[in-house]
């Protein structure tokens, strides 16, 4: 079979001047295999390899300690570096009012990086930036051990060039980290598959368990793909597969299960409220806002928390191709869908154990597993979920690709060839330029959305679609006149075609500032945080005014009352108001003097203040070094605090001071604003800021314990 690579008698002539490593394969050989690679690589595979981590690691890394994480994340970190319980259970503040809507795996990672290198951008960034780099090369390990060291260059460069996969990566969000335990998984459910043993099965569940862990129902996407892989190809009787499977199972429920089950065994009393929740149980977080609520909305009938708002335009099956999602995850789909189609045709006869089939059957259904809940999904939905998808269409691409290629190659012109399977090769001919140039035209329409929007644009629309036609001419002229070499020449210019655009979101990503709650690459293409209609200016990732989304950079909270370097205060972030979107207190600043003012009364109480949200109450943490409690969660309706809870704070010195909005704001509790307002006292502007001249109404009241009496 011709292929991409020379014969293997030919490869191995090359080679055979290459120094072999010593017999003995110690450290010195394991050493001089990393750099060079095993001796039945071609030379230039293990080179180009670092070349691609290289560069992953420069785009994700560049710039890195102006990187803008996100808040609310990074409060969590930080107040888990502050307390134990706090690291545990991911609360938001160190008092360990409310915990964060997530499980908090990738908040311990990261908080053990801080604890022990210190709070601060890069020392977050640190596991995002490893997560994300190690995804690459794993990706490349397992494509190259069943399709070759081309297959394998190029999937993860694909990867690596992923346009929201290089914004999620450079953010404090969850998802590096979670995409890089699927792979985690998938490479042992490969190895479980090859060799028919149990524990390298039971290996990839635990990593699918701690994915779980890391953002709970998305992280069981993939399983219908590794249920049925394991099932059809592995080499040994059903059985036994079966009972593999089942202990598998076991071992999933186990490793995803532990934490949820210890967190809604302990007393309310004496734990967080879980955020995001309904009813106070990480279980209903499971089911609810982080489950059935992303995929059905609010319209189904488990709590989803207001879920429903889409930051990637409607659901349906165009959705990853839209004005929002397209240049994010889109540019390769075209391309990837033929190419999976043909492998899974060309690798039809093989027998039932085929690896290559099975890894197909595995990169394959992530990417459609994906594309169809991420499409579908009714509830909320944020652009960089898609990153979860883009090792499937990595995968299948580099692969399937490859596949097509030798296929291609190969030709129907061989003497001998009986005439039905010259006709069937004459076929498959047209299947490899057919996804070229599938690929070149949605690159090119993808590049003309954002005309306009920058020369990077520009020359990538030209060079996509000068070496489109070049690549798909070059290709048809080599087949009929097999020009081998020129088929080759051909190929590399369909890799600039398919790549070009995704390289130049790329850059943009790693050289411009996202935003840290929703990142996305690339120019302006309307929508995104607050669904913003299509047209609308500004980055894709931008917070409304007043979603109280804290964008400011990440730093070491002080002890005094200034904000760390590059640190919007509450009231500068971008005109949002400390008061956040919608929920109790909603429109009030806390601005840098009122937070000095507030560590200065502080009285010995347990927590600063508290505000209606998660995003107001990320944002003074980080500014005041000082636990501060959320009482609406992350979108204001949760029910965390009551009149009741709050009287016992009170009651007890651990808080003295509150925001409540002069209106009460949309969704206050009409009880506690009542009470505040008619017990506590108004602080007055003229309290706190040197520049007021009037005494005026901020919001903010003082709460002694005699108020609750």
């Amino acid at each position: 079979m011709t292929t991409l690579a020379p014969p293997p008698g030919q490869e191995s002539a090359r080679r055979s001047h290459r120094t072999g490593p010593p017999a003995d394969g110690g450290l010195d050989s394991r050493a001089r295999r990393l750099f060079t690679g095993p001796e039945d690589d071609p030379r230039w595979a293990r080179p180009a390899l670092w070349a691609i981590l290289l560069l992953a690691t420069a785009l994700y890394a560049w710039n890195l300690t102006s990187i803008t994480g996100n808040t609310f994340y990074d409060a969590a970190v930080y107040s888990g570096t502050k307390s134990w319980k706090a690291f545990f259970f991911g609360a938001l503040d160190s008092g360990s009012f409310i915990t964060v809507d997530k499980p908090p795996f990738a908040l311990w990672v990261m908080g053990l990086s801080a604890r022990v290198l210190g709070y601060g951008t890069w020392q977050l960034m640190l596991p995002m930036v490893a997560a994300g780099t190690g995804s690459v090369a794993l990706l490349y390990r397992q494509v190259k051990r069943d399709f070759g060291a081309v297959a394998g260059t190029l999937s993860a460069l694909v990867l690596t060039l992923t346009p929201i996969t290089v914004a999620i990566t450079r953010d404090t969000n969850p998802d590096p980290i979670l995409v890089l335990l699927m792979m985690l998984g998938a490479a042992a459910l490969m190895k479980a598959v090859r060799n028919g043993k149990l524990m390298p099965l039971v290996w990839s569940a635990v990593a699918i368990g701690f994915a779980f862990n890391t953002k709970m129902m998305q992280a069981y996407v993939v399983l219908p793909a590794f249920f049925l892989v394991y099932l059809w190809a592995t080499n040994v009787s059903l059985g036994r597969r079966v009972r593999n499977l089942a202990v598998a199972t076991v071992a999933l429920v186990v490793s995803s299960a532990w934490w949820m089950v210890i967190v809604d065994l302990i007393p309310a009393s004496s734990r967080p409220y879980i955020g995001g929740s309904t009813d106070n149980t990480v279980w209903d977080l499971v089911i609810g806002y982080n489950g059935f609520g992303r995929i059905f909305g609010a319209g189904s009938s488990v709590g989803s928390q207001g879920n429903g708002a889409s930051f990637g335009g409607s659901s349906g099956l165009y959705r990853m191709f839209n004005e929002i999602m397209g240049g994010q995850i889109s540019w390769l789909i075209p391309f990837a869908a033929i190419a999976l189609v043909g492998g899974l045709v060309l690798r039809g006869r093989a027998p039932r154990t085929d690896a290559k089939r099975a890894a197909l059957m595995l990169w394959g259904g992530w990417f459609v597993l994906h594309f169809l809940t991420f499409s579908l999904a009714e509830g909320t939905f944020h652009p960089y979920y898609v990153t979860a998808m883009a090792p499937g269409i990595a995968a299948v691409a580099g692969a399937g690709g490859v596949l097509l290629y030798r296929a291609f190659r190969e030709g129907s012109a061989a003497v001998g060839v009986p005439p039905v399977e010259r006709s069937r090769d004459w076929g498959r001919a047209w299947v490899l330029p057919a996804a070229i140039a599938a690929g070149s035209i949605w690159a090119v329409v993808l590049l003309q959305r954002v005309s306009g929007s920058g020369t990077l644009y520009t020359v990538a629309e030209i060079v996509v679609a000068a070496t489109g036609i070049a690549s798909v001419l070059g290709l048809l002229v080599a087949r009929f006149t097999r020009r081998h070499r020129l088929m080759s020449f051909a190929a590399l210019a369909a890799v600039v075609t398919l790549l070009a655009g995704p390289a130049a979101y790329s850059v943009s990503a790693a050289t411009s500032s996202t935003n840290g709650t929703n990142p996305t690459a690339g120019p302006s293409t309307g929508g995104g945080m607050g669904g913003a209609p299509s047209g609308t200016k500004g980055k894709a990732g931008s917070a409304p005014s007043g979603s109280g989304a804290g964008s400011g950079k990440m730093g070491t909270p002080p002890s005094g009352g200034t904000a760390p370097s590059g640190t919007k205060s509450s009231s500068e972030s971008d005109g949002q108001s400390a008061g956040g979107g919608g929920g109790m207190g909603g429109g009030t600043q806390a601005s840098s003097e009122m937070i000095t003012y507030l560590k200065k009364h502080q009285d010995g109480g347990t927590w600063l203040l508290a505000v209606s949200t998660d995003q107001t109450a990320s944002s003074i943490i980080l500014e005041s070094g000082q636990p501060v409690i959320s009482m609406g969660g992350w979108s204001g309706s949760d029910n965390a605090m009551t009149l009741a809870k709050l009287k016992s704070l009170v009651k007890s010195g651990k808080l003295h001071y509150i925001i409540i909005s002069s209106d009460g704001g949309q969704g206050t509790d009409t009880a506690i604003t009542t009470w505040v307002k008619s017990h506590g006292t108004a602080v007055k502007s003229t309290a706190y800021s040197t520049s007021s001249t009037t005494s005026t109404s901020t919001g903010l009241y003082r709460l002694d314990p005699s108020d609750a009496s």
